[in-house]
C-alpha cells in the first residue's frame, strides 16, 4: 500500500486532459500506455471516469467521432487492464493455475507479472519450477532452467530454495539435458548451498548415459573433489556439516568412472582415480572391476598387474567380475606385444577348465545327474558369453519421476539414492557386455574363440610361427580333440593361404612336420594350388617333395593345377608323367575339396568359424605397434611426476625410433606442462606437431586431448591459439563445456579488453585483443 502511495502521489501532477493528448496522439499506443502510465496506480478510477465522459468534451477539442469511438473503448477496457495487473491476483492466479495442473495458464500469469513487477515472491517462483520440473516434459523444463538462468543473471539467487533446485537439475537430467543439469547443481556449489551426495548422484547417474553428460559427471566429480583434497575441510566443525555431506562417496566416483568407460574418455577417468586417494574414497568390489577397465584401455599394464593381487584377495566378487578383470589383463598383453603372457593365460584357463569338467564329472557320477554342476564349479548362476552380450541392451524401466510431495518428505534422499544405484547397474552391466576374450560357461571360466583369432594374428605378425605351432598343439591336447583337417592349425593354415601369405603358411606346415603333427592332405593340396596359380615353380617342386615324404596322397583336382602348371611352363614331359603318376593311384575326380568348401561357407556368411573370424579380424583390424605403448607409459610416467625435460627426451627417443606419437602421448605431455605452470610456449610448440600429424598420418584429435590443450592456452591467455583449438572441436563436433571456460576466463581475464581499444596499437595486438574478444563472445560473456 504504501508503494501504491507513492506512485499515487507521484502521478497527481499528471492531469487528465494531458493523459488524453498522449492517447489521441498517433505516436503513442494503447499498450504501452496501460504499462507506463497506469501501472500501480490509485487514481485510475479517476481518469477512467474522466475518460468515459470525454465524448462531449472531444466536441470542445474539435476531435472526430473515431477519436472518441477509441477512446470510450479504451474507457471500457481500461478498467480490466488495471485489475488484471495487481501483482497479489497474478500470484493468486498461478498458484491456482498451477495446482489445476494448468501449466500453459500458468506460464502466461507468470509472463504478465514479469512485465509488470518482475519476478513472483519466493514461495510462487518455487512452486512454478517444481510443477515444471514434475511435469517432465522439455518444453517447460527448458522455461524452468530460463527462468533459473534469468533470475541468477540479476543477482536474485535468493528466490530459490535449495531443494527446488536439486528437484529441477534431477528432472533435468532424467530428461537428456545434462548441460542445464548440471550447471544448476554449479551454481548451487557456488552459492554455498550444497546438495547431498545422495541427491546428486542421481543427478550424475542420469546424466552419464549420454556421452556430453558423462563427460560433465567426470568434471563435476572433479570439481566437487577438490574441495575435500588433502584434508581440507575439518570434518569435526559442525558448521562444515552441510559441506561434508555434498562429499564425493564410492557411488558417485562408480558412476562417472563407468560412464567415461562407455563413452570412451577414459583419459578423464584416471585423473579421476588420481583423486581418489587424495579425497579419501574407498574402493568396492565394482570399483576394482572398474579401474581394471581404465588401466586396460589407457595402456598402464604395471598398474593392472597391481591390481591383480587386490581381486585375487578379493572375497565377493562374482564370477562375472573375475572375467571382466582377466579380460582386461589378457588384452593388455596383447597391446604390448606380450605373447607368451597372453598364451600362457589362455593355456592355464584350459587346463583349469579340462580339471573342472573331470570333477565335475566324477562328482556327477558319485551323486547322481540331478545335481546341477553350477552348485559344484560356481559360487551361482552366472552366464555364458552368448547370454552375456544381450546384457547390453537391458535398460532401466524409466519410472515416472518422483513427484515433488514425495520428494520433499524425503529429507534424507533416499528414492533419489536408490534411483542412482539402479542407473549404475545398468551401466555397468553394458560395460559388462563389452566382453569379449573370456566367457564362463557353468561358472567355469574359458577364452573365447576372438582371443585364439588376435593371439594367431599376433603371432603371425611378428613371424613368430614356431610359438604359435607349439601354442596351437598345446591348446589341441587341452581343449576337446579335432581331426587332422579340422584342427585350429588347419583353420589357421588356410585362413593364410587365403590371404595370400603362402610364405607363413609353408613355414606353419614344416614346424607342424617337426613338431611330429600329422596334417591331412587337404592343407598341402590347398598350398600347392595356391603355388601353382603364383607360378612359382621351385616352391611347388619342395612342398610335392615334402608331401611325398609325409606319404600324403594328392586329390585330382591338385594334379589338375599341377597338370596346367607344367604345360604354361612347357613342360610336355613333366605334365605326361604326372598324369600317368595320378592314372596308377586311381584317384577318383571328385577328390577332396575341403579349402574351398571352407572358402564358400566363408564368404557366403555361413557358420563363422575360426577361419573365418580370423580372416575378419586380419582383414578388419589394424596392426598394433606395442611399441607406443611402452613409450606412452614412459612419457606418462616423467610427465606425472613433473619431470618434462625426461618426457622431452622420451619424446625425442620415440621419434627416433620410428613410433609416432599418438593422442595420449601429447595428452601426457600437455598435462604435465600445465601441472608445472607458464609453459604456454612449449604447448604451442606441440600444437602445432600435432596439427601436421593430423594432416599427414592417421593420428586422430579426440576431446580429451583437445580440452587438455584449449585449458592450457585459456588459462595462458593465448586466445589465438585457443579459438583454433575451439574451431577444430566445433569441426569435430565434440562436446566442450563452456561453463568451466566461462569461469576459468573470468577468475584470470575479467578485466581483460574491457575498456575502449587503444587508439595506437599493433596488427599483433589487434589481432590478440579481436581473439580474446571473440573467445569471450563464444563463452557467452558479451
Amino acid at each position: 500500500m504504501l508503494f501504491r502511495r507513492k506512485l499515487s502521489h507521484q502521478i497527481s501532477a499528471l492531469s487528465p486532459s494531458v493523459i488524453y493528448l498522449l492517447l489521441v496522439d498517433g505516436s503513442y499506443k494503447l499498450g504501452q500506455i496501460s504499462v507506463t502510465q497506469f501501472k500501480c496506480c490509485s487514481s485510475c478510477k479517476s481518469v477512467g471516469s474522466y475518460l468515459a465522459n470525454l465524448k462531449d468534451q472531444s466536441v470542445f477539442f474539435g476531435m472526430h467521432n473515431e477519436r472518441t469511438s477509441q477512446i470510450r473503448s479504451f474507457s471500457t477496457a481500461g478498467t480490466i487492464l488495471v485489475q488484471a495487473r495487481d501483482p497479489a491476483k497474478l500470484c493468486m492466479d498461478i498458484q491456482n493455475a498451477l495446482d489445476d495442473f494448468r501449466l500453459n495458464d500458468g506460464w502466461k500469469f507468470y509472463e504478465q507479472h514479469m512485465q509488470m513487477d518482475g519476478f513472483p515472491r519466493k514461495s510462487v517462483v518455487n512452486k512454478l519450477l517444481a510443477a515444471f520440473a514434475e511435469s517432465s516434459d522439455v518444453q517447460w523444463l527448458e522455461k524452468a532452467f530460463g527462468m533459473v538462468e534469468q533470475a541468477f543473471g540479476e543477482g536474485k539467487h535468493n528466490l530459490f530454495e535449495k531443494e527446488t533446485l536439486i528437484y529441477l537439475s534431477f528432472a533435468l537430467s532424467r530428461a537428456g539435458l545434462p548441460v542445464p543439469a548440471s550447471t544448476i547443481l554449479r551454481k548451487l556449489v557456488e552459492m554455498e548451498q550444497y546438495p547431498p551426495v545422495a541427491a546428486w548422484s542421481a543427478v550424475l547417474a542420469h546424466m552419464s548415459q549420454t556421452a556430453p553428460g558423462a563427460y560433465l559427471a567426470a568434471e563435476l566429480i572433479l570439481e566437487i573433489g577438490y574441495l575435500f583434497q588433502d584434508g581440507r575441510v575439518d570434518p569435526v566443525k559442525k558448521s562444515n556439516a552441510p559441506l561434508i555431506a555434498m562429499k564425493p562417496n564410492t557411488t558417485s566416483v562408480n558412476i562417472a568412472l563407468a560412464g567415461c568407460l562407455l563413452f570412451g574418455t577414459t583419459r578423464k577417468a584416471e585423473q579421476l582415480l588420481e583423486m581418489m586417494p587424495r579425497v579419501g574414497i574407498k574402493s568396492d568390489s565394482s570399483l576394482l572391476i572398474v579401474m581394471a577397465h581404465i588401466y586396460e584401455r589407457n595402456g598402464r599394464r604395471e598398474e593392472l598387474m597391481k591390481l591383480q593381487r587386490y581381486i585375487n584377495e578379493a572375497q565377493n566378487l562374482s564370477d562375472l567380475q573375475f572375467r571382466q578383470f582377466y579380460n582386461c589383463l589378457l588384452s593388455c598383453h596383447l597391446k604390448f606385444g606380450d605373447l607368451d603372457s597372453a598364451s600362457n593365460m589362455v593355456l592355464e584357463m584350459l587346463r583349469k577348465a579340462k580339471l573342472a569338467r573331470s570333477s565335475a564329472s566324477m562328482v556327477m557320477e558319485a551323486i547322481g545327474s540331478g545335481i546341477k554342476s553350477s552348485l559344484v564349479l560356481g559360487s551361482g548362476p552366472s552366464l555364458s558369453h552368448g547370454q552375456s552380450e544381450g546384457l547390453g541392451d537391458n535398460r532401466t524401466t524409466i519410472l515416472p519421476i518422483i513427484s515433488f510431495e514425495e520428494y520433499s518428505r524425503d529429507r534424507n534422499f533416499f528414492r533419489l539414492d536408490t534411483e542412482a544405484k539402479e542407473v549404475l547397474g545398468t551401466l555397468l552391466a553394458k560395460l559388462q557386455s563389452q566382453v569379449e576374450l573370456i566367457t564362463i560357461e557353468r561358472g567355469i571360466i574359458q577364452p573365447t574363440e576372438k582371443i585364439y583369432v588376435k593371439l594367431v594374428k599376433a603371432f603371425l605378425e611378428a613371424g613368430k610361427m614356431k610359438d604359435l605351432v607349439e601354442f596351437l598343439i598345446k591348446a589341441g591336447q587341452e581343449d576337446s580333440p579335432a581331426s587332422n583337417d579340422d584342427s585350429a592349425l588347419v583353420h589357421v593354415m588356410n585362413s593364410c593361404i587365403s590371404l595370400g601369405w603362402l610364405d607363413q603358411a609353408h613355414d606353419l606346415l614344416d614346424e607342424m612336420r617337426f613338431a611330429g603333427v600329422r596334417t591331412g592332405s587337404s592343407v598341402y593340396s590347398s598350398l600347392l594350388k595356391a603355388y601353382c596359380k603364383a607360378n612359382r615353380a621351385e616352391d611347388i617342386a619342395s612342398l610335392l617333395r615334402d608331401a611325398r615324404r609325409a606319404g600324403i596322397q594328392l586329390d585330382s583336382s591338385c594334379y589338375e593345377a599341377l597338370i596346367q602348371s607344367k604345360v604354361l611352363h612347357e613342360d610336355t614331359q613333366g605334365a605326361l608323367h604326372l598324369f600317368k603318376e595320378m592314372k596308377e593311384a586311381k584317384i577318383p575326380k571328385s577328390g577332396h575339396q575341403e579349402f574351398e568348401k571352407l572358402v564358400k561357407g566363408c564368404s557366403e556368411g555361413g557358420e563363422a568359424k575360426l577361419m573365418a573370424k580370423l580372416l575378419q579380424e586380419i582383414k578388419e583390424g589394424q596392426k598394433v605397434d606395442s611399441g607406443v605403448h611402452d613409450w606412452n607409459n614412459v612419457i606418462h610416467f616423467f610427465s606425472k611426476k613433473r619431470l618434462m625435460q625426461d618426457a622431452e627426451k622420451a619424446l625425442k627417443k620415440m621419434r627416433s625410433l620410428g613410433h609416432n606419437p599418438n593422442a595420449h602421448t601429447f595428452h601426457s605431455m600437455v598435462t604435465g606442462y600445465a601441472a608445472i605452470g607458464g609453459k604456454y610456449i612449449e604447448v604451442t610448440e606441440l600444437w602445432g606437431e600435432m596439427k601436421s600429424l593430423a594432416s599427414l598420418t592417421t593420428m586422430k584429435f579426440d576431446q580429451e586431448l583437445l580440452d587438455s590443450v584449449l585449458y592450457t592456452f585459456v588459462r595462458g591467455g593465448f586466445f589465438v591459439r585457443a579459438n583454433e583449438v575451439v574451431d577444430t572441436m566445433e569441426k569435430g563436433k565434440m562436446f566442450v563445456d563452456k561453463y568451466k571456460y566461462r569461469t576459468l576466463f573470468l577468475k584470470y581475464h575479467r578485466t581483460l579488453h574491457k575498456g575502449k581499444a587503444p587508439k595506437f596499437q599493433t596488427e599483433t595486438q589487434l589481432k590478440k585483443r579481436e581473439a580474446a574478444l571473440a573467445f569471450k563472445k563464444w563463452v557467452g560473456l558479451n
